[in-house]
């Protein structure tokens, strides 16, 4: 019989494809817009013990549906400090579980409901006023749409059954020995890598084994495999962040990995196993029925669900218990002669408990302030070539920009509708100043990414050094220090317009492009100035004297002059 490859194959492969991996975008984005700001927050207060982790890591995951976007989300958080390393491998274990729930969702027949129910929510989303109404109905629309296109992909799958050399091609990948097993394993790491998506790869094995392209046992084979391909989108998610982040996306490779080392010997045992188990509620994943007069394997899909499920609830129980060995061995992963440099990306004195006191909160915001201006100082270290400094200011910079952002949630978080004037206007002014102080640290990292970048002669070195001399002297004198007398801002013009005529005047004896460098640093320094003497203004706007709250709660003015408490 002649097979109309475009008509009968291609239309419904690829729009099935294409309309499966927009449902599972429209849906994942429907539940992100809906619960996943909330889902990040919860995430953060309860996964502080493995078992809580695991708990929180299936239940999240089994509601974004992407063990890839949950398994980001706590790279990110241990980057930011909030989940600790080990919390973290129980919750990426958890969120493996979490997403197989999907995949047995997936394997229900369910296509011919799915067009109809996006009809109708699609109708829903159109015609929505709420926002909330509004995501419900794209995250139901997402999901009917994964059914609608599996039926889609299955049906243009089985034409491909009575071509011959369609199937020559394809009976190479076949999991009946462990070397076609190895193929098939690695044959969908390398898709699922590609498409960054497990489910997606998922469900493309399921309308190919349900339209008896490949046989049940392969796959089931191929689902081993997503598990991972599925490894790489949090390790690309890693690779700009601190060291504690990168070991989070090891462990999740760590743990994929070795889950499939174990199941690979054991796989046909436990395709026995499957069979058999299956085999009890009357169910045969060989069985051939007929619909519409083409024959289908409609419990295919079903079983590859179940293993999917099974292999990653047995992983998770055989690794579970070496969760402190995970963290010991990852934790000397990237251990280095610089690893005692200062991960800047992880608060070291906020302390979540003293949220609530005010005095305590703070103290906690004042001393992580200073450690802010510290680490900042390191990339005028880096920019001076000293040997203690950060060798990547790149990353370290991305590491302050955390630690900012930390500060600052956690300062706006201790404002509540209850706080007297004075106490509102202290917080509000510790937020003022670390705005002030992430601007210097932006300013600082500019200077440092261009001496970095910038080749300097002889006779531009010098420059370059006393400007820098002249920044640090700046910096430690205003805002580590907190001396009063003078402004740095003027006092350093002088200089700086000293610094602009000597480059000038040197002519031909610096390039084009180094007396270009060398103004450039010399108005990134003027910017620095600035933001030096507005730090220090910050701090003397309002009393950081806290004893005042103690003694006459709510007495205290407003914006007061006072000697300012460095740091």
């Amino acid at each position: 019989m002649q097979v109309d490859i475009f008509r009968e194959i291609l239309v419904p492969v690829f729009g099935g494809l294409g309309i499966f991996m927009l449902g599972l975008e429209f849906m994942s984005d429907g539940i992100h817009n809906l619960a996943v700001h909330r889902m990040r927050a919860l995430l953060g207060k309860i996964a502080g013990t493995p078992v809580k982790g695991l708990a929180a890591g299936t239940l999240i995951t089994g509601v974004l549906q992407s063990s890839t976007a949950m398994t980001v989300m706590v790279v990110g958080l241990v980057n930011a400090g909030v989940v600790g390393l080990r919390p973290a491998i129980s919750v990426i274990m958890g969120a493996n579980i979490g997403t197989t729930l999907g995949n047995g969702l997936i394997a229900l027949p369910l296509g011919p409901l799915g067009l109809i129910t996006a009809g109708i929510f699609g109708l829903v989303y159109v015609f929505a006023k709420s926002p909330k109404t509004t995501n419900i109905a794209l995250a139901i629309v997402g999901f009917s749409l994964i059914f609608y296109g599996l039926n889609l992909l299955t049906g243009g799958l089985k034409p491909l059954r009575n071509m011959p050399e369609v199937m020559t091609a394809i009976s190479s990948l076949n999991a009946t020995t462990f070397s076609g097993l190895a193929i098939c394993v690695f044959t969908a790491a390398g898709i699922t890598a590609m498409i960054h998506s497990s489910s997606a790869t998922i469900g493309i094995v399921m309308g190919l084994g349900a339209a008896g392209i490949l046989d049940w046992q392969t796959a089931v084979a191929f689902s081993l495999g997503a598990d991972l391909g599925t490894t790489v989108t949090s390790w690309m998610a890693s690779l700009n962040l601190t060291k504690n982040a990168k070991r989070a996306a090891y462990a999740h490779i760590a743990f994929n990995f070795m889950g499939v080392a174990v199941m690979f010997p054991l796989f046909f045992l436990s395709m026995d196993l499957l069979q058999w188990a299956m085999g009890l509620f009357g169910m045969n994943p060989a069985q051939m029925v007929l619909a519409d007069g083409k024959e289908t394997y409609p419990m295919v899909p079903v079983a590859v669900g179940i293993y999917s499920i099974g292999f990653n609830i047995f992983n998770t129980v055989l690794m579970f218990p070496f969760i402190g060995v995970f963290e010991r061995v990852l934790s000397r992963v990237g251990a280095s002669s610089e690893e005692e440099l200062e991960d800047y990306s992880m608060p070291r004195h906020l302390d979540r408990k003293a949220q609530g006191n005010f005095g305590a909160g703070v103290v906690s915001v004042q001393k992580e302030l200073s450690r802010y201006v510290e680490g900042a100082g390191l990339l005028m270290a880096a920019s001076r070539g000293d040997a203690r400094a950060p060798t990547d200011i790149e990353a370290h910079y991305k590491a302050l920009d955390t630690l900012n952002r930390e500060i600052r949630s956690y300062t706006a978080a201790m404002l509540t509708p209850d706080q007297t004037p004075a106490k509102a206007d202290l917080l509000a002014s510790l937020i003022e100043e670390e705005d002030f102080s992430a601007s210097l640290g932006e300013a600082l990292y500019q200077i440092s990414r261009r001496v970095e970048r910038q080749a300097f002669s002889g006779q531009a070195r010098p420059l370059v050094a006393e400007l820098l001399a002249l920044v640090d002297a700046a910096v430690a004198k205003r805002v580590t220090r907190g001396e009063l007398g003078g402004n740095v801002q003027e006092d350093n013009a002088p200089q700086l317009l000293a610094l602009r005529k000597r480059a000038l005047d040197l002519g031909q004896g610096l390039s084009w492009d180094e007396r270009g460098a060398v103004l450039a640093l010399l108005g990134s320094a003027e910017r620095a100035f600035f933001l030096v003497e507005r730090i220090f203004s910050e701090r003397l706007s309002v009393s950081r004297d806290l004893g005042r709250f103690e003694s006459r709660p709510g007495a205290a003015g407003l914006r007061t002059q006072s000697v300012p408490v460095a740091g």
